[in-house]
């Protein structure tokens, strides 16, 4: 989760800056094609700074973390394409099925793909081991998304 942005607005201010998302899910193997791994990750719909981020299976129990990890930022609407799992843990209200509002976090892939070659569809470059594939897509988003030093 990005504690310093939190950090930077008071509750109040986050009601009126921050009502749009966008989430969705990026796919990626360990060891071999048939494992794979998804990066779950929500960013702002207004500026594109990744607000939260789960790794772990393409499953209800994984979106539902990053669910809970967003909940202090009070969001309002959740752009997302049309995966039953948006569907069945979102009311009608809250999502919005928008292959267009999600143009950021789209691009947001194609940076993440171009810097982690773990997440390249094709590559050489891959994990054998499943912390090890965490800790590395882990580590890149909290010094250059969330600017944590390491």
């Amino acid at each position: 989760m990005n504690h310093q942005w939190l950090k930077q607005r008071n509750n109040q201010e986050l009601k009126v800056i921050l009502q749009k998302v966008e989430v969705d899910e990026m796919e990626s193997c360990v060891g071999k094609k048939s494992y794979q791994r998804w990066l779950w990750h929500a960013i702002d719909h207004k500026t594109g700074t990744i607000l939260a981020f789960v790794l772990g299976r393409r499953q209800d129990r994984v979106f539902l973390k990053l669910k809970k990890l967003l909940k202090p930022f009070g969001i309002t609407k959740f752009y997302t394409d049309k995966l039953k799992t948006y569907e069945r843990h979102l009311s009608k209200q809250e999502r919005i099925v928008s292959k267009f509002k999600m143009q950021k976090i789209e691009r947001k892939h194609l940076t993440l793909r171009t810097r982690i070659k773990r997440l390249q569809r094709k590559t050489i470059c891959f994990s054998k081991i499943v912390s090890l594939h965490d800790l590395v897509i882990g580590l890149y988003i909290n010094k250059y998304e969330f600017g944590i030093k390491i």
